[in-house]
């Protein structure tokens, strides 16, 4: 046992510089080779952040815009609707105005007709009772004188 023990004494002795140039090479490859790796890919990884950030934000401005777009472009359709309803409104009025308007114009049409025709129905009887005064006497005159 006493040989094993100095044997592996003996490879212990010969391993510890292959176990410095290990740590060694450690620390080199760690200072040279993943550092700059690791700040590279955190850099990258940054970037690649601060991208999606930036998109974020301008998908966001982008929602923010659309929506002031869709809410100008309803006050501009309300808008629009309230002014047509005015004008169908004064339209309405304005024809209403205008059947009133020939509507009296067509009661006074009618009064005056009537007022007319009823002066001229008893200027007719007028006439006529004249007339059949004179017609009488002078059918009488002709029965008498047909007579006599």
């Amino acid at each position: 046992m006493e040989a094993t023990l100095q044997a592996l004494g003996a490879l212990l002795v010969q391993a510890i510089p292959t176990i410095i140039l290990v740590v060694l090479l450690h620390f080199y490859l760690k200072s040279v080779f993943f550092s700059p790796l690791g700040r590279t890919l955190q850099k990258r990884r940054e970037a690649t952040e601060g991208a999606r950030e930036l998109a974020a934000a301008s998908m966001k401005r982008a929602a923010g815009r659309s929506a002031e777009y869709e809410a100008a472009l309803a006050r501009a359709r309300s808008e629009i609707y309230r002014e047509q309803e005015e004008a169908r409104r004064k339209w309405l009025d304005d024809q209403a105005r205008q059947v009133d308007e020939a509507r009296k114009q067509a009661h006074e049409a009618i009064h005056g007709a009537a007022g007319a025709i009823a002066a001229q129905a008893a200027s007719a009887r007028r006439d006529l009772e004249s007339q059949s005064s004179e017609l009488a006497e002078q059918i009488s005159r002709h029965v008498l004188e047909g007579r006599a």
